[in-house]
């Protein structure tokens, strides 16, 4: 049989997962920016065992989101100017951001985070 996948990618182009961290790279309650081999700004968490990923970029004025704090509450919070998001919606908590940030698809495998690409 040709033309199939490998375990764990997805079919259709464009919606792959990439592999982008390690999971010991990501302490309980800790913030990691990295990027994909596409060059998109990711925003790595780690909020109470739940790994995920959020575009790396605040809506308001576009500085790094990873350079902020995860607060206890899931709240990320911008180090700029203090916007704040959800890390498990993007939605905006408090301003002065007011579009919400991108959430991305993340799976745990083997010890790796990996997360799905947008499509451009």
């Amino acid at each position: 049989m040709s033309g199939g996948t490998r375990e764990g990618e997805e079919r259709e182009p464009g919606h792959a997962f990439e592999t982008v961290a390690a999971v010991a790279d990501l302490a309980e309650g800790s913030l990691l920016g990295v990027r994909t081999s596409a060059g998109e700004e990711i925003c790595l968490f780690n909020f109470r065992g739940r790994v995920g990923a959020v575009h790396n970029v605040c809506t308001h004025a576009e500085f790094p989101l990873s350079d902020g704090t995860l607060l206890k509450d899931g709240t990320i919070e911008c180090v700029w100017h203090g916007a704040q998001y959800s890390c498990l919606t993007g939605e905006v908590r408090r301003g002065p951001a007011i579009e919400p940030v991108a959430v991305y698809d993340v799976r745990v495998e083997d010890e790796k985070v990996k997360v799905r690409r947008r499509m451009p």
